[in-house]
């Protein structure tokens, strides 16, 4: 098996590609040890000290790890925890576990909500997901988008660029009823 890796615009993330499926839909976002008790791959990952998050995508894995730590000593054992996990047979997230879902909404602007949604998975989701991430629509209220950034993408340092010159405009353009675009804290 051979497991490449990629950058992220995260310094303090990269990108683990196995070459086969990770999930066969969604995403999976474990923020911490302590969340990642329905994914044996994600536990896996945890174990290795000085990570502090897991991304579970479609192709890749994503892992987040301590400011302080460096690339050149956890990287040879996070491919070692991956490599064994994909060897094992396990499923990456036991019992379907927690997929990425936008939140749902009801009410007068259910059809503007719709719109938000649609342009979120076609333009922006596969886009991010390039780069080790993903974003889930949260809410829209009084013209402001929340969305809730995942992977990668949560405290990435081109993260606010990316909300504001690349999401926000394109929203704004398509959806004139929106006005801003925030993020939101998990």
């Amino acid at each position: 098996m051979f497991i490449q890796t990629e950058a992220t615009p995260n310094p303090a993330t990269l990108k683990f590609l196995p070459g086969q499926t990770v999930l066969e839909t969604g995403t999976a976002d474990f923020p911490s040890a302590e969340t990642a008790g329905k994914s044996p791959l994600a536990s896996r990952i945890f174990a290795i000290s000085g990570v502090i998050g897991v991304f579970l995508g479609m192709d890749f894995v994503t892992v987040t790890k301590e400011e302080d730590r460096d690339w050149n000593h956890l990287k040879p054992a996070i491919l070692g925890a991956v490599m064994e996990h994909f060897q094992s047979g396990e499923p990456a997230i036991n019992d379907g576990g927690e997929q990425a879902a936008h939140t749902a909404h009801e009410g007068p602007n259910e059809e503007i909500v719709k719109q938000i949604k649609e342009l979120l998975d076609t333009r922006v989701r596969p886009a991010v997901a390039q780069d080790g991430g993903d974003i889930t629509f949260h809410g829209f209220d009084r013209g402001v988008v929340y969305l809730h950034m995942k992977g990668a993408c949560a405290g990435c340092p081109s993260s606010t660029m990316t909300l504001k010159m690349g999401i926000e405009n394109l929203l704004r353009h398509y959806i004139p009823e929106v006005t801003e675009v925030r993020p939101v804290a998990a």
